[in-house]
């Protein structure tokens, strides 16, 4: 089911066993403009990495963790250790806080270059994350499909998330719904996502 960003903020996308709303742009196009800018050239992006089946893979897809705290985050074997929140995450994050009702102490951020760059099916169920905690999935830039899929069901549901806009996921949605973000052909220009979250120490 495509939702073609026919969205309310307190309606859920998921028919079951899950919580995700979508608020659409929560910046201002300059905002969101200024923000892209300074997250994409001030960032200290890295090469994602990841240990699958013994084999140590280097995705071209960049990665950056921050936290309030020096967090250790583990996913796809390897671990991370968070960089201090810097100014621009934090005027993020309290917008993020004060939209969602919710607090965050962490953010992992992803940037695709192009389309051709996505993210396969998966859930954030790391025992580090807080349980059935908010995500809040924060993107600018390239406006890209997002997907989820139920497990048990197999239904999907997929809308388009726009430049400054903000998705939140809650609840029991990562352990009854996988996501993913496809490669498409279409897109040429790159995508910053931000996900806020909370790690318990």
């Amino acid at each position: 089911m495509d939702l073609f960003n026919q969205f309310n903020k307190d309606s859920n996308l998921l028919p079951e066993g899950g919580e995700v709303n979508y608020y659409g742009c929560v910046f201002s196009k300059s905002e969101a403009d200024k923000l892209y800018s300074h997250l994409l050239n001030e960032i200290e992006w890295k090469n994602d990495q990841a240990i699958i089946f013994g084999k140590l893979i280097t995705t071209k897809r960049k990665v950056a963790w921050y936290a309030e705290e020096s967090f250790e985050y583990s996913y796809s074997n390897i671990t991370k250790v968070a960089l201090k929140f810097t100014e621009e995450l934090l005027k993020i994050k309290k917008l993020v806080e004060k939209e969602t009702n919710e607090t965050y102490n962490s953010c992992l951020l992803n940037l695709y270059h192009d389309g051709a760059e996505g993210m396969a099916w998966h859930s954030d169920g790391e025992k580090d994350l807080k349980k059935n905690g908010a995500i809040a999935s924060v993107t600018f830039g390239a406006e890209r499909k997002f997907a989820f899929k139920n497990k048990r069901t197999k239904e999907v549901v997929s809308l388009v998330l726009q430049h400054g806009s903000l998705l939140v996921m809650k609840g029991e949605t990562q352990t009854n719904w996988l996501h993913r973000l496809p490669p498409t052909k279409k897109i040429n220009h790159p995508r910053i996502n931000l996900t806020f979250r909370t790690i318990v120490s």
